[in-house]
């Protein structure tokens, strides 16, 4: 299992960020609803990978539809 999210006192004041970085999960999701794409995201924030963008959708996705079994990705 891959760890995708960090949340620690210690970075951003414990809001979930992508693991690894100091980029806060809920910019992907304000980029998104806002209408840019998964691409502009990565560009302005260059330490999120694109793999680490489509496991939080997929994440989002499997919590929003019950699909609790797929591919081993967790939190």
């Amino acid at each position: 299992m891959k760890q995708l999210v960090t949340i620690s006192p210690n970075i951003q004041s414990g809001v979930p960020v992508f693991f690894n970085t100091r980029v806060p999960v809920k910019n992907l999701f304000d980029y998104i609803r806002g209408g840019d794409s998964i691409e502009d995201f990565l560009e302005d924030f260059p330490s999120v990978t694109q793999q680490q963008a489509q496991d939080i959708l997929k994440l989002a996705e499997n919590a929003v539809t019950l699909n609790y079994y797929s591919d081993e990705i967790v939190a």
